[in-house]
């Protein structure tokens, strides 16, 4: 009897521009293997913070390599993305708001992830400005007042709050994060490492 194939986590951060540029091909290549993918929504701070690490663009020395690193990654996926004026951000609001939406329907939360993140490193929407969010929400019809009431929710803040913490446990430390098979690969880049994985199994 054949078991079915495991899902992929796909930890991301709606302010991490190596997450947006995976988002847009995790699930075409998790597809092509019989794979499905589960988007978790996850704050940068939080994980920082327990690895004791910082954002690279708050070091002078990495900072431009950075910056520049992010839309040559972009370009090199086939994927538009201009560094929004305002970088980073915290996106908590909008990370609340995913949860809400995954625990109604994982594919409709998967569908504001995306929505969010194209719309801030496409559109440079403020994800961290609540009239923006508002007005995101509503474009996207879950509706603004029902978004702001989630996103200030002490409920939800806590189910944010202990993603994180799962994340942390599970030994996630920075975004995009997988986990195939029980096996973390961290980074954009480890998309050919994911793929071989995917195709012949463990190396």
């Amino acid at each position: 009897m054949n078991l079915p194939a495991r899902a992929i986590d796909f930890y991301f951060d709606f302010s991490s521009p190596y997450s947006y540029i995976a988002s847009e091909w995790i699930e075409a290549l998790a597809a092509r293997h019989g794979r499905t993918v589960h988007w978790r929504a996850i704050l940068l701070g939080a994980t920082f913070q327990a690895a004791e690490l910082k954002s690279p663009v708050s070091h002078p020395i990495k900072r431009e390599y950075s910056l520049h690193d992010f839309e040559r990654s972009a370009r090199f996926a086939g994927v538009p993305l201009t560094v929004p004026e305002k970088f980073p951000i915290p996106t908590q609001n909008a990370a609340r708001v995913f949860w809400w939406l995954h625990d109604q329907d994982p594919v409709r939360a998967t569908a504001w992830a995306r929505t969010c993140l194209r719309a801030y490193f496409t559109r440079g929407v403020d994800l961290s400005d609540r009239a923006a969010l508002r007005g995101l929400a509503e474009e996207f019809g879950a509706g603004a007042d029902a978004a702001e009431a989630v996103w200030n929710d002490p409920a939800w803040k806590q189910r944010l709050k202990v993603e994180n913490e799962a994340a942390i446990a599970a030994g996630v430390f920075g975004a995009p994060y997988f986990v195939v098979d029980g096996e973390g690969f961290w980074g954009n880049d480890r998309r050919p490492q994911i793929e071989r994985w995917l195709e012949k199994g463990p190396f």
